[in-house]
């Protein structure tokens, strides 16, 4: 039996896959005829993909010990290059270079405060939040763009068309699912990952080991502004429309899928495949609470209670726990059977 729960403890993101496959079935349930139809996941297909890939990025850097609070205004500055490159240039390829870069800038300043200068990241990237976003309201002067004509561009059936005929799938769902693979490669799989894993841990045990922590934080947080940047091409292109606040509603959101899927706060382990499924936890019990018909105000009380047990579930399993609690029930049948 403990053999058994070894191998299942080994299969990362179960718990929170657990988690979201009996939300389903709940939902299900209580509103059959919203969730036994395939509208409403296609919906979560097109919603999810910009905070999954936001998330992914958290992920990366919380793993490594430290934390970004201004992801929220890299989605409003790289939309607003983006927006603006496309208005006046007639390109949105350059507006996605040109967003891509802008979020890279952001995340190589962070890099910069923290890993060379010592700015402790809460404090250096919270300053960057306010900075970035009060200059995107500055440069739009306050005012959303409408990005007219981008839907007839061959870029937006790339990142955002429909797929598979009358299923109507989003692409950007592949394309959030593509940065999940490279950035559990990256951090499984490649030295870049390993050395973020070890400055989490230890940062001093790191420097032994001949990992340039300064480099790796730098290459972290300017990692996680060019996704901060691709999020934003996703969401600028598939609203068709920029304004100056489109990140604001992600902060909350994103830090919770990355928190329910696994990933320590105290840096050091990181788990992609949970917030792959955290990312469509948060994303979908809205939508699952409202359909229900008990209100929209319950929302943040199920949230909190399905944030509780994937964390529980998470440390039942992953301490070992739960093959505990097997051995036990083991034991205590096989000496009822002998009484």
């Amino acid at each position: 039996m403990r053999s058994v729960w070894a191998n299942v403890r080994k299969i990362e993101g179960l718990p929170i896959a657990a988690v979201l496959v009996t939300l389903y079935g709940i939902f299900m349930i209580t509103s059959p005829e919203v969730f036994m139809g395939h509208r409403i996941y296609m919906s979560f297909l097109q919603t999810v993909p910009p905070m999954l890939v936001l998330a992914l990025g958290l992920t990366l850097v919380i793993t490594a010990g430290e934390i970004d609070l201004s992801f929220p205004a890299v989605v409003a500055f790289s939309g607003l290059l983006y927006a603006w490159i496309f208005l006046h240039t007639g390109s949105p390829l350059l507006g996605l270079v040109a967003a891509l870069a802008g979020g890279a800038l952001v995340g190589f300043v962070n890099g910069i405060l923290i890993a060379k200068i010592g700015v402790p990241s809460i404090m250096a990237t919270l300053a960057a939040q306010f900075f970035w976003a009060g200059l995107t309201v500055l440069l739009a002067g306050g005012k959303s763009w409408n990005l007219t004509g981008i839907e007839n561009e061959r870029l937006h059936t790339l990142l955002v068309g429909r797929l598979f005929g009358s299923l109507a799938v989003p692409a950007q769902a592949f394309w959030a699912l593509g940065v999940a693979v490279v950035c559990w490669f990256i951090l499984n799989r490649h030295k870049f990952g390993e050395a973020i894993m070890f400055v989490g841990d230890n940062p001093n045990v790191a420097r032994v080991m001949g990992i340039n922590v300064e480099r790796t934080k730098i290459k972290l947080f300017t990692l996680n502004g060019l996704l901060g940047g691709f999020a934003a091409v996703l969401l600028t292109t598939e609203m068709n429309t920029f304004w100056t606040t489109q990140g604001e509603g992600y902060m909350l959101a994103v830090m919770a899928a990355v928190f329910i899927g696994g990933t320590s706060i105290a840096g050091g382990k990181g788990l992609v495949v949970g917030t792959f499924f955290g990312a469509y936890i948060i994303g979908s019990l809205e939508a699952g609470v409202v359909a229900t018909g008990i209100g929209g105000y319950w929302t943040q009380l199920v949230t909190g209670l399905v944030m509780a047990a994937s964390v529980v579930l998470n440390i039942v399993i992953g301490d070992g726990r739960l093959a505990a609690v097997a051995d036990r029930v083991r034991h205590w049948s096989t000496l009822t059977q002998e009484n």
